[in-house]
């Protein structure tokens, strides 16, 4: 049968420098059936994005875009672990990679656009040193920018670490385990959009640089995305936005609102009360407006229903701005009143509640052992996970009824932002060998629930006893930048504030440094000097936060709980392995008869797990006692385990004897050893030298003067065994 020919189609190739390498975008080859679709690589790390959005809109009240993140395990050349062998549900990398797209990209599709969208990411080739997530924004852009689908792009993305003092852009992962930041930034031409940072207790100054540096250097790829729509962009498809009051219609509802006295409906203390005074006053005011005999009175209500949060988040910010005033009374810099409890459960290894004015969290903390690392199946270097950080937003917590669904997205998301925030402070694996959970149960939420989580999780590692090296908060943070004048900063914001801002932002950190950064911008316009003046806000609120931590609990407690699970490490020589182990495995066995779980790597590490400390410190002795090392000059209560014609085999420890020559039994002249010495006496013996092959020679230090020692055999002869 004949077969219509085809030439093979050309891909349109675009490609800059970025940090060293080259980086470059294909198009016009691969998935053409989707309205926008790319190949990003950089290094032998392959990302494909395609954009969808589709022709008619949806009765919704935001807009309906999804963005996945897909990983393919050939992109490793690897089959998944799981018991299909087949990828399934996104991992939490996936998940968080999704998240990092969705955030810088969302906010450029038109205001009131209500077309669902599908961004889907591929990793197609990853070569564990150009990391796939930091190319996810960037590859998004691209494919939105040559697609039909309305969208005001493009944008990238770049991280920046810092190595030896010095900032490094896009640094490999070998870099990133050397470096003492990781911030990824997206951004526009004329702003930064997205900000998600992880360090080691840099400074604010720090972070500002990094930020412009960041900026500065993806401005390539920006003009590259430009240049690439205009060669092979299609044109955006029309759309409608939804029907909204007219901007005359508008404004004179604002006006009827403020005397009517929206202001003070919106300084209402509780949430609650807050909310349900606002939707009174609402209906009331649409009543006045819009009377019910008018012939399309429903219709017009929905319309000024729907223009009421205009309305108010006009009014909060012309009272942040001109009166410095918030919804629930307090200035810009306050911070909600803070009080803490610890050891509030009595069975968990740690445990604390946080609570900043009407947002709660329970934060806990549970040891495990190496058994209970998080076995990891993605495409990076890692295998497994010994920090685990879980965080639980469950309905209650805004007095709302929904159903459980399992883990969001966006629990994981404030999952690792806290994990962020409190893994640099943990102690280092050798000093505390334990897997380590932390579990945020938000029982209250009015903003800021991830930043309590930081706060809560970490006096829960301190009442549990994790050594943990500095104590750690978070703080959410708002900014309001007017039309005019200078824009207000805004300390620990409420729920309703992190819609109306500017710029909403999380930090982390100890008194030395910030740990964790999360950050969006809205705005064009945000100099330096701002930036710095809002970090330097939220470090002095930082501080007054570990203020109140620290009256409560100054520093880890210095014993585990009762029901914590003791573990002990000791390394031993590698040839000792063995020894440990025991001929198939008997003398470990008979270890694990106290009642402890041993586990040993191949670098001679030996971890002892036990429920209480006693049997772990017998199997530890035992352990020493099977790996000594024999010492010249050392002093041995031995066991007698044979005889000869020349002298006696003294067992000084487990696995380890020595000879006792017939010249060294006795000051007279012995004939018969047995005369002497039979199996299973104790006799007391000093190691007079160990040879080169390791043999052990033995005297009694009772007749050391009284005998000559005997000269060192010239071949054969006793070992140590």
């Amino acid at each position: 049968m004949p077969i219509a020919t085809e030439n093979t189609p050309q891909p349109h190739r675009f490609s800059a420098v970025l940090g060293g390498r080259e980086l470059v975008i294909e198009t016009g080859k691969y998935a053409r059936q989707a309205s926008g679709s790319v190949w990003v690589r950089y290094g032998e790390t392959i990302v494909m994005a395609t954009a969808e959005g589709s022709k008619e809109p949806i009765d919704m009240p935001f807009l309906p875009l999804t963005v996945e993140f897909e990983e393919r395990h050939y992109a490793i050349g690897k089959i998944p672990g799981s018991f299909m062998r087949r990828e399934g549900r996104p991992g939490e990398k996936a998940i968080l990679s999704a998240r990092m797209t969705d955030r810088p990209i969302r906010p450029l599709f038109p205001k009131g656009f209500r077309h669902e969208v599908q961004v889907i990411l591929t990793v197609l080739a990853a070569d564990q040193q150009n990391p796939p997530d930091v190319l996810g924004p960037l590859a998004a852009s691209a494919a939105l920018m040559l697609s039909d689908v309305p969208w005001d792009g493009p944008i990238a993305s770049v991280r920046v670490g810092r190595v030896n003092g010095e900032l490094v852009l896009n640094p490999t992962l070998q870099q990133l385990d050397e470096s003492d930041l990781d911030l990824i930034v997206a951004g526009s031409k004329d702003a930064i959009i997205m900000v998600e940072a992880g360090a080691k207790e840099v400074g604010e100054d720090l972070l500002v640089e990094a930020l412009d540096f960041a900026h500065r250097e993806m401005q390539p790829l920006i003009a590259l995305q430009q240049e690439m729509r205009e060669q092979l962009g299609k044109p955006k498809f029309a759309w409608s936005p939804p029907a909204t009051l007219s901007d005359e219609e508008l404004e004179a509802f604002y006006r009827l609102a403020i005397e009517r006295g929206l202001k003070d409906v919106l300084l209402t203390a509780s949430k609650h009360e807050r909310a349900e005074a606002l939707d009174a006053f609402r209906d009331a005011l649409i009543a006045e407006i819009v009377p019910e005999e008018d012939e399309d009175a429903e219709a017009r209500r929905a319309l000024y229903k729907q223009a009421f949060g205009d309305v108010t988040k006009r009014e909060l910010r012309r009272m942040i701005v001109e009166e410095k005033k918030r919804a629930d009374g307090r200035g810009p810099a306050e911070i909600r009143p803070i009080w803490i409890e610890v050891d509030v459960l009595p069975r968990s290894h740690g445990s604390a509640i946080f609570t900043r004015g009407e947002t709660q969290v329970l934060g806990t903390v549970t040891l495990g052992t190496g058994r209970d690392e998080q076995i990891i199946d993605d495409l990076g270097l890692d295998e497994s996970e010994d920090f685990l950080v879980h965080y639980n937003f469950p309905p209650y917590s805004t007095g709302e009824v929904k159903r459980l669904r399992g883990v969001s997205r966006r629990e994981v998301g404030h999952g690792n932002l806290a994990k962020r925030a409190l893994k640099p402070m943990l102690p280092e694996k050798d000093a505390f060998p334990y897997t380590i959970r932390v579990v945020g149960d938000v029982l209250e939420s009015n903003g800021s629930s991830s930043m309590a989580t930081v706060c809560a999780g970490c006096l829960a590692l301190m009442d549990a006893g994790v050594p943990i090296k500095k104590p750690v908060a978070g703080i959410a943070m708002g900014l309001v930048k007017p039309e005019e004048g200078e824009p207000v900063v805004l300390t620990d914001i409420l729920g309703m504030e992190d819609a109306l801002g500017d710029m909403d932002f999380k930090v982390t950190g100890t008194r030395d440094g910030v740990t964790a950064l999360q950050m969006d911008i809205k705005v064009q316009g945000l100099d330096a000097a701002v930036m710095r003046r809002a970090l330097e806000q939220a470090r002095a609120a930082r501080l007054a936060i570990l203020d109140q931590m620290e009256k409560v609990l100054p520093e880890p407690r210095k014993e585990l709980k009762p029901f914590a699970p003791r573990i002990l490490a000791l390394k031993i020589p590698v040839d000792k392995i063995g020894a440990v182990i025991g001929p198939g495995g008997k003398n470990i066995r008979a270890l694990e008869e106290l009642g402890v779980s041993i586990d040993i790597e191949e670098d001679g590490t030996v971890r002892i797990y036990s429920a209480e400390g006693g049997a772990a410190e017998e199997a530890k002795a035992r352990i020493e006692n099977l790996t000594r090392e024999a010492k010249v000059g050392e002093i041995y209560e031995g066991v007698v385990v044979r005889t000869t014609n020349f002298g006696a085999f003294i067992q000084l420890f487990p696995g380890t004897e020595g000879l006792l020559h017939i010249s060294q039994i006795a000051e007279e002249r012995v004939d018969k050893v047995e005369d002497h010495l039979k199996v299973g006496d104790k006799i007391t013996v000093k190691v007079n030298r160990i040879d080169e092959k390791g043999r052990v020679d033995l005297v009694r230090p009772e007749l050391e003067g009284k005998i000559p020692p005997r000269r060192p055999p010239r071949s054969g002869g006793p070992r140590r065994r």
